[in-house]
């Protein structure tokens, strides 16, 4: 298929774009296969560049009076914005419009700009090898209790899991394979992070018993090669029993305690987060309407805000992963979270946990290589749950915002631990948006089988390879950043949480300001000796009175005491 078929008409004069914090521009608009760009000749006016994978709907409203007005397209974008094109001609506005809409919802991945990106800047390293199992778990490999399993290399054992995996020594390739027979799409219970104090935390899915309590030898041998003998551990099932009794009907369900008899098992409800029904893209819709909505009192948006639910989905996800890293770290004790697929909660659940025991996921190469291994290696389906975002009316329930879940919680814990992080969280604004639309190939595809069949690796970019260069990265790095080796426990209560307004509030509320006021701290602090000094100084005290309060938050939170 040729792009040139689905454009009706690729340039036109004439045409008024209105966009957030600008002056309309009368310019020429161009539309090619994955781009449309606005151009003027007028010096010092922002044209449009807009890479057509960032839209999520158009809309079309036609002028006034006569059919021959012509109309406005409504461009309604992923990250956020609203733009609109003023086309006069009826018939140009009509053909603009299609034309558009048709390259917009192209579903085909190897026809998305990935593919045909040529970066103009030379590789310095190739991010798609970057973060493999063998290299990010090397330490561990090292010892007598682990080893590689290559069992997955054709995908036949489980289709959205690594082709590498990292398995207990004591577990044989045949005890894999039976207990991936156990489990939901095969995901049977897989090494996620070792804690300092030899604590484990795995992940998997829901094991599938039906009504019987069938039972695997094969997977309680892979949790007991984990534990060892005369230890207990925590199985973190992220449904309410209500949820795993519907799962059972369906024939999936919980382990029974009878055949683990060293794992303590809590439930914590996750529940919208799991089925991944579509309500929690429902509800940040319902975010993004009123930081959208201008008009009406600060008491009314403030109640359209608590009904959106989304800080509370974010309350909860932080609650379960605080409970999770307290069992591996106060504990000592190993963990085991899955929900139902194990897409989804589950991988929310153990990499925030582990942003807040592990201080290197708190470094910006410890962070992409947590993304790599908890969502990317560990087979979130991208593809889908990206395919269509908030403002679109065409979504289905496999389309859900829990990558944004994820980086919204680091944001939580970014604006309570500021100094704690080496990134600023204008970082994870950028991989939030080449998560949903990019110039480069990293999250294409929804697993590594996926990723493989399109040859990803040789006709595509790596979104690691732009981010690492030093020109680009060193815009990212916190200024204020001090190692932090101890775990940063987050107070969980309503009044701690906050709206990211950074991302959220962008194109209503201009913050050019504010980020130019930063970067000239930022500035100031390098500059002057005797400030550094003393920022240096205030962030110890600081980071001293935090060490202080870090078991405060979670002793006095109800919600993790009631287990």
């Amino acid at each position: 298929m040729e792009f040139a078929e689905l454009i009706t008409t690729p340039k036109l004069d004439g045409v008024i774009l209105h966009s957030p914090f600008h002056e309309p521009i009368d310019g020429t608009l161009c539309i090619t296969g994955h781009h449309l760009i606005l151009s003027t000749r007028k010096e010092n006016v922002q044209e449009l560049w807009l890479l057509i994978q960032a839209i999520d709907t158009v809309e079309k409203k036609h002028h006034p009076g006569s059919t021959l007005n012509g109309g406005t397209i409504i461009l309604k974008c992923k990250d956020f914005r609203q733009l609109q094109l003023e086309i006069p001609s009826t018939y140009d506005f009509q053909n603009v419009y299609h034309s558009i809409e048709r390259l917009a919802n192209l579903n085909k991945p190897e026809l998305s700009y990935p593919f045909f990106y040529r970066p103009m800047f030379s590789i310095l390293e190739d991010g798609f090898t970057l973060f493999r199992p063998e290299s990010e778990f090397a330490k561990l490999l090292a010892s007598e209790e682990w080893r590689i399993s290559h069992i997955n290399r054709n995908f036949s054992v489980c289709k959205s899991y690594s082709s590498v995996l990292v398995v207990p020594k004591s577990v044989d390739d045949n005890t894999l394979t039976a207990a991936a027979g156990f489990r939901e799409e095969g995901r049977f219970p897989l090494l996620s992070y070792k804690h300092d104090n030899g604590a484990i935390l795995l992940r998997s899915s829901q094991p599938l018993i039906t009504n019987s309590n069938k039972r695997s030898r094969a997977d309680e041998k892979i949790l007991t090669a984990v534990l060892g003998p005369y230890k207990k551990g925590y199985i973190i099932d992220t449904r309410s029993t209500g949820l795993i009794g519907h799962c059972k009907s369906k024939g999936g369900g919980t382990e029974p305690d009878g055949h683990y008899p060293q794992w303590n098992k809590i439930f914590k409800n996750l529940d919208k987060l799991v089925k991944c029904d579509g309500s929690v893209l429902d509800h940040f819709s319902k975010l993004i309407d009123a930081c959208n909505d201008t008009s009406i009192s600060v008491d009314k948006w403030l109640a359209r805000l608590e009904n959106c639910h989304w800080l509370t989905h974010i309350q909860n996800v932080l609650s379960t992963s605080c409970l999770v890293a307290q069992c591996l770290d106060k504990d000592g004790a190993s963990v085991l979270v899955h929900g139902s697929s194990g897409l989804d909660a589950t991988l929310l659940v153990t990499s925030v946990a582990q942003v807040i025991l592990n201080p290197d996921c708190r470094t910006v190469r410890g962070l992409q290589a947590l993304i790599e291994r908890e969502w990317l290696q560990a087979g979130h389906p991208f593809q889908i749950r990206h395919a269509k975002f908030c403002y679109s009316n065409s979504r289905t329930k496999n389309q859900q915002p829990t990558f944004l879940l994820f980086l919204d919680c680091i944001h939580q814990l970014h604006f309570q631990f500021p100094y704690s992080f080496e990134f600023t969280t204008q970082m994870l604004i950028l991989i939030f948006e080449h998560s949903y639309f990019s110039n480069f190939g990293t999250f294409i595809g929804n697993n590594e089988f996926e990723r493989q069949e399109m040859k990803l690796n040789e006709s595509t970019t790596s979104f690691w390879s732009y981010l690492n260069r030093p020109d680009v990265i060193t815009n990212f790095l916190n200024p204020m950043y001090e190692p932090n080796k101890a775990a940063v426990w987050p107070s969980i209560a309503p009044i701690s949480l906050e709206l990211w307004d950074e991302l959220y509030l962008r194109w209503v509320i201009d913050q050019k300001y504010q980020r130019s006021a930063f970067q000239k701290v930022q500035q100031l602090i390098q500059n002057d000796k005797n400030l550094r000094t003393k920022v240096i100084r205030m962030r110890k005290q600081l980071m001293d009175l935090q060490k202080e309060l870090q078991g405060f938050s979670l002793e006095s939170d109800e919600s993790l005491l009631d287990e």
